[in-house]
């Protein structure tokens, strides 16, 4: 009995924290097209600055492989036994923040060699590069390691093989859709999964090499396949594969 009020309070604390910020953009996919406002995509396998997208990964990025159906936001990793084609889109230049809660609802693409993300990086990354303009990876997923979702964040400090990094094992995370959520602020970055707690990252000194996370960020989504993260083996027998995302929420 204890345990359950002490889940319900962090619960109850989790949606009051929520609910006491500004909802600054919320995207349900009810269209017919993305909004071109908001979403850019991003085409092509990285040629010629990074090949492989920087990590060796397969695919070849197209604007076919994104669709909105149903209601949900649907990127296809698809292989016609030459060439892996998938999608990628991010909120570049339209929706940039600094510090608040990312909410997306989302249900993974799976099989080995499959590599759904969902994630940020620091909008001066043109101006300063990789990583010294940081990366906050909400949920990364590899299929050939079922049941797990990596969190991770990237800066000067640490990144590639980051050591800021929590791995969280569900036995149910490939079925359905599932909530994945970060709350940002100026001292610490939280994770959730379901509204679950996973990972907190606050580092005691807060510097350029150690905390990139003061300045604003856009959201990326894609769905990768392969690389030195999701790879190097690809099992060919399971595609198509489709991402959904039923919503994107952004509180500041």
């Amino acid at each position: 009995m204890m345990n359950t009020l002490r889940i319900l309070c962090v619960l109850f604390l989790i949606t009051l924290t929520v609910q006491s910020q500004e909802l600054i953009f919320e995207e349900h996919f009810n269209g017919d097209a993305l909004d071109a406002t908001v979403w850019n995509y991003e085409l092509g396998d990285g040629c010629p600055n990074l090949c492989g997208w920087g990590n060796n990964e397969r695919q070849i990025y197209t604007q076919d492989n994104v669709k909105i159906q149903n209601g949900y936001l649907v990127i296809t990793a698809a292989y016609d036994g030459a060439t892996y084609t998938s999608g990628k889109i991010n909120t570049k230049d339209n929706i940039e923040f600094q510090y608040g809660t990312v909410e997306v609802r989302a249900k993974l693409a799976v099989g080995k060699g499959i590599w759904p993300a969902i994630w940020m990086l620091g909008s001066n990354i043109s101006e300063v590069g990789w990583p010294r303009s940081g990366e906050i990876d909400i949920m990364e997923y590899v299929g050939k390691h079922p049941h797990e979702i990596h969190t991770t964040l990237h800066t000067p400090d640490s990144h590639g093989q980051s050591i800021n990094t929590k791995i969280t094992t569900s036995e149910n995370i490939e079925e359905g859709f599932h909530l994945y959520k970060a709350h940002w602020t100026k001292d610490f970055i939280k994770f959730y999964i379901d509204d679950a707690l996973v990972y907190t990252f606050s580092p005691e000194v807060k510097d350029e090499n150690t905390w990139p996370f003061d300045h604003p960020y856009y959201l990326i989504l894609n769905l990768a396949i392969g690389g030195n993260f999701g790879g190097p083996e690809v099992d060919d027998t399971i595609f198509p594969q489709q991402f959904l995302i039923d919503y994107v929420k952004i509180y500041k």
